[in-house]
């Protein structure tokens, strides 16, 4: 089990890395895009994810498409948002490039909106000083009016 596990881990670095790397360079965001909504369109049914019958099941689905509930607990629900954070070390952190974080989290987006939901980062391990994110969800129609994206919270230069 621990091999399985040093595997597991070591593939979902190796994929965040290159995601990173796409992510970071903006003439490659139709590759970041696509390949992005192709690990969605590959992840859902491999791992039986299906749509939300509730907002609480939106935040379980959504926690589904990662390899360890651990990594993306759930810390709050409230009347209609989940919230939850993204523990999984990246490799953006603390590099300041908020809008490469934006572009790599369209798979949490493409999943949630395979599945009626809708994805809000709130505060980004890109972010100097931040070690995980922040995220919010919320069911599909409803308004994000109130929820501040990280990737449009100015970032001081990182030296």
């Amino acid at each position: 089990m621990r091999l399985k596990n040093r595997i597991i881990r070591s593939s979902m670095q190796s994929l965040l890395g290159a995601l990173a790397w796409l992510s970071r360079r903006e003439y490659l965001n139709g590759v970041t895009q696509s390949l992005t909504q192709g690990l969605a369109t590959i992840v859902v049914p491999l791992k039986g994810i299906r749509p939300a019958t509730d907002l609480k099941s939106l935040g379980y689905q959504w926690q589904r498409s990662f390899p360890s509930a651990k990594q993306v607990p759930i810390v709050g629900l409230d009347d209609n948002t989940v919230y939850a954070e993204i523990r999984t070390p990246c490799p953006l952190r603390g590099s300041g490039d908020v809008a490469a974080c934006y572009r790599m989290m369209n798979y949490d987006r493409a999943i949630l909106d395979k599945i009626g939901g809708q994805f809000v980062v709130l505060s980004s391990q890109a972010t100097p000083g931040n070690s995980y994110c922040r995220v919010a969800i919320r069911e599909k129609g409803e308004s994000l009016a109130d929820l501040r994206p990280a990737h449009l919270i100015p970032v001081l230069a990182v030296s």
